[in-house]
């Protein structure tokens, strides 16, 4: 087996590169191939799981945050290798569905001895995603927050903080129709959430029955409230508590499309485009998963990080 660990250098403040030595520790004695890649630029991650991929099946894990993740789904979607992650990252959502929380070196070495199982694959549009996928409050928040963050002086939390204000003060509305399994509906939209992990946002938690192996997508719908209301939802919303607010509802389903007049900000796994047609599938055991030998479930999804 071939096991090709591609680093993304910018994850965890240089965090990433300090486990270089130690990877090449793990393989000191070990017959099987290693390969370490470092990423360049946005995008690499992906180029290079496809340059190994492409020629046979191999390990390809991540050592980076959820953005690595993403990038190297996107290259593995379709073949035979399988994802291991190694979270460095800030946020590190997907892993939070089946992984228990432990030492780096300790999730490293289990992981290279885990074992494979497949889960489920997201698709949104043209792009693969393995988490969780957003439109509407959040993924506003993440947008509005990159133009603070160029102002002198302002840092990434703060650009945050600030971008969770202004987004609650300018309350942006989409009027969209949505389309569950043949079902129908009109809604005047403050966010939608589409999962199939459970963890998005550093540990929120949008849909709390998702699940990464059950062939559906969890949706979280929350439609229009007042700015007071949206105060009072968030608390609710980070601990997976809003299920109680009338505006809220929630679905399961396989195919999702969203269609809005305007343009809408899309949120997947932490990058943001943008579309006014959304077409969401889930492709049921589509992609390997190597999970640790030790803190990893039995059955995937049980696993809970504080």
């Amino acid at each position: 087996m071939k096991h090709i660990f591609i680093i993304n250098p910018a994850a965890g403040k240089g965090k990433s590169l300090e486990l270089i030595p130690l990877i090449e520790e793990c393989f000191k004695d070990k017959a099987e191939e290693l390969v370490i890649r470092v990423t360049d630029y946005p995008g690499h991650a992906t180029e290079i799981t496809k340059e190994y991929s492409s020629v046979g099946k191999c390990r390809i894990y991540s050592v980076g945050g959820d953005g690595t993740v993403n990038e190297i789904v996107n290259g593995i979607a379709g073949t035979e290798s399988s994802l291991g992650v190694i979270p460095t990252g800030s946020g590190n959502d997907f892993i939070r569905s089946f992984q228990l929380k432990c030492d780096i070196k300790d999730m490293l070495i289990n992981t290279i001895n885990g074992q494979e199982k497949s889960i489920d694959l997201a698709k949104v549009n043209d792009k693969y995603f393995i988490n969780i996928s957003s439109i509407g409050f959040d993924a506003n928040v993440v947008f509005n927050a990159d133009k603070f963050k160029k102002v002198p002086g302002v840092t990434g939390s703060m650009a945050y903080l600030i971008s969770i204000v202004y987004t609650i003060f300018k309350k942006k509305v989409c009027n969209i129709s949505i389309d569950i399994d043949g079902k129908s509906m009109e809604l005047k939209l403050l966010l939608a959430a589409v999962a199939n992990g459970k963890y998005y946002g550093g540990g929120i938690i949008p849909t709390p029955d998702a699940k990464l192996d059950d062939g559906l997508f969890d949706i979280c719908l929350v439609t229009e409230m007042s700015r007071m209301k949206i105060l009072s939802l968030f608390p609710k919303y980070v601990k997976g508590l809003h299920a109680q607010l009338k505006q809220v509802s929630f679905y399961k389903g396989k195919k999702i499309r969203i269609v809005s007049e305007e343009d809408l900000c899309l949120n997947i796994d932490g990058e943001i485009f943008t579309a006014q047609t959304i077409n969401f599938n889930i492709l049921e055991n589509a992609i390997k998963v190597i999970f640790p030998v030790i803190g990893g479930p039995t059955d995937v999804v049980e696993a809970e990080v504080d």
